[in-house]
């Protein structure tokens, strides 16, 4: 059996995952559901899976730093996949920030302290954060989910030497 590269599990997990998302897109209309977490928990399984064949690949003989230096190198091919993802998909969908808006203006109205100015002064600041924001996002989850998973799975892998 051929060892695949960190790198490319970092490719085929970014890949599983754009299509799981895909598919609640299609099936729920939104991502505001629990679905959502199929989409990390498969992104955990990616770097776990990296740095358990690591671990066979070395004999159970790699240093903390080597089993995170494997999961960094899966963790940010995914993490560039998904927010390239991100940005295509809010790019394909404008609806989606009407959609925060509407939902914002009906929020504040409830509110009795703005004025509709201050309201729409929000929702235009808001608009124009709206893809800058998902990307800042995108980008913070992922590289702070991978980074935590790494960390606790080479620390968990490396003290296990010999066992």
């Amino acid at each position: 059996m051929t060892n695949i590269s960190a790198r490319n599990k970092g490719l085929i997990t970014g890949a599983v995952m754009i299509i799981i998302s895909v598919c609640i897109y299609l099936f729920k209309k939104n991502f505001d559901n629990g679905l959502q977490y199929i989409v990390y928990t498969t992104y955990v399984a990616g770097i776990l899976w990296t740095l358990f064949t690591f671990k066979k690949q070395t004999g159970n003989t790699a240093t903390f730093k080597q089993y995170f230096s494997e999961g960094f190198k899966c963790f940010i091919v995914v993490t560039l996949l998904m927010v390239l993802f991100t940005l295509v998909f809010i790019l394909m969908h404008p609806e989606l920030k009407d959609e925060m808006a509407a939902f914002m203006r009906t929020d504040y109205e409830k509110s009795k302290d703005m004025t509709a100015a201050d309201i729409e002064n929000k929702i235009e600041t808001a608009k124009k954060m709206f893809l800058p924001g998902y990307l800042m996002g995108a980008v913070f989850s992922y590289l702070v989910i991978g980074t935590l998973i790494s960390v606790i799975g080479a620390g968990f892998l490396s003290s296990k030497k010999n066992g």
